[in-house]
């Protein structure tokens, strides 16, 4: 299957705008002090708010992985089309 340029460029960018965001959220919930993430608001006790939050963030982040490399392969693949010709 052969992608489209703008389709490539736009699996790339979302790519990378998740990898930004979901990276952010998981820092930002390790950094939890209010209460929701750990028990006690030591990194002792993790809680379910935090083991599913930090699933979803994990997920996420695999996700625009692999969707930032089939843009980017896509890409790639018109380079070398273009180069070809």
């Amino acid at each position: 299957m052969k992608l489209s340029r703008p389709v490539s460029w736009f699996l790339t960018a979302f790519g990378a705008w998740s990898i930004m965001i979901w990276t952010t959220f998981a820092k930002n919930l390790w950094k939890d002090s209010g209460g929701q993430a750990f028990v006690n608001g030591d990194h002792s006790q993790p809680t379910a708010f935090f083991w599913v939050h930090l699933l979803l963030a994990v997920t996420s982040l695999l996700l625009g992985l692999g969707i930032g490399w089939i843009g980017v392969r896509g890409l790639r693949a018109l380079r070398r089309e273009a180069a070809a010709q």
